[in-house]
């Protein structure tokens, strides 16, 4: 068992009958596993490996001055912070965040500037373009899925056009000799938001909790995507399309670093998380709620608010 790999172009540039068919395999990878692989994306490789350089220049900067870049939910994160929904080790892990740039007559709030790091003069130019790929592809991901949730094409457009999505650079150090028992680099979890597009990290460790109750490693080549369903999602169908709970295990070979990129779509934050009526069913299983107040209760049981 393996999770699928499917082809973009077979939905951006493909006959009718293709368009339909990876709509169709979407759909059911979601489903089956959570997750599928994203092949022919139309990221472009270089842009993907100046990333992966450029995130190993920013993490390799000294502690002191990346802490001076700290600065909320954009910018440093540093090493030990962030820890999962039901977990009290904070992970192995510290990271860069990246988000939306202001959009006027939006909240300041819900978009903060975002911070650069001086002593990475080419970081800027990379990440935002980065940001605008993944944000892109992100988009049309959702108008695939969406005619099988029995909603029109465009039906996501709208409500992650202007959704604080986040797109995270991420560097788990070598495993410390004192770091806490139980401690990993990421703790099973499931994702907040509606998508996740991971850009296929440096490293190997990405496992996925399949239906079973096995442990099933995620892993492909370099210039691929990762793509899961979060919790956003899952509530908004009912769970008819889950969050599949993953994690990232600590090495068991060398220990070194691992980077990655993980880019999370939301939907801004006054949109409805009330289940779409073709996939009630016999009831909603969750109750009402907004993107916003949903994110901002997650963000506070990991630890990244108070």
């Amino acid at each position: 068992m393996s999770v699928p790999t499917l082809s973009l172009k077979a939905f951006t540039e493909g006959a009718p009958a293709e368009r339909e068919a990876f709509s169709d395999a979407l759909m059911q990878g979601l489903q089956d596993y959570g997750f599928i692989i994203l092949a022919d994306h139309g990221v472009p490789a270089d842009l993907l490996e100046a990333a992966y350089a450029q995130s190993a220049e920013l993490f390799a900067l000294p502690e002191a001055t990346k802490r001076q870049y700290a600065a909320g939910l954009r910018g440093y994160t540093p090493f030990g912070v962030e820890h999962a929904k039901d977990s009290k080790v904070a992970d192995l892990k510290e990271f860069w965040q990246i988000g939306r740039d202001p959009v006027p007559g939006l909240s300041a709030v819900d978009f903060p500037p975002n911070v650069w790091p001086a002593e990475a003069p080419d970081f800027q130019a990379t990440f935002s373009a980065l940001f605008s790929a993944l944000d892109q592809t992100g988009r049309t991901l959702l108008q695939a899925l969406a005619p099988r949730l029995g909603v029109p094409a465009d039906y996501f457009d709208a409500k992650v056009a202007t959704g604080p999505s986040i797109l995270r650079v991420l560097h788990y150090p070598p495993i410390p000799g004192d770091a806490p028992d139980g401690a990993v680099r990421s703790a099973a979890h499931e994702d907040i938001n509606f998508i996740t597009l991971l850009v296929a990290a440096k490293g190997a460790g990405l496992e996925l909790l399949d239906r079973d109750g096995t442990w099933l490693p995620v892993e492909t080549e370099p210039k691929n995507l990762i793509v899961d369903s979060g919790d956003m999602l899952q509530r908004l169908t009912n769970g008819v399309i889950p969050a599949t709970t993953h994690r990232v295990v600590n090495p068991q070979g060398p220990n070194v670093s691992r980077y990655s990129m993980p880019f999370f779509m939301h939907p801004a934050n006054d949109v409805s998380l009330k289940c779409l009526p073709s996939c009630e069913g016999d009831g909603a299983k969750w109750p009402e709620t907004t993107a916003g107040e949903f994110l901002a209760q997650r963000l506070r049981e990991i630890g990244l608010t108070k």
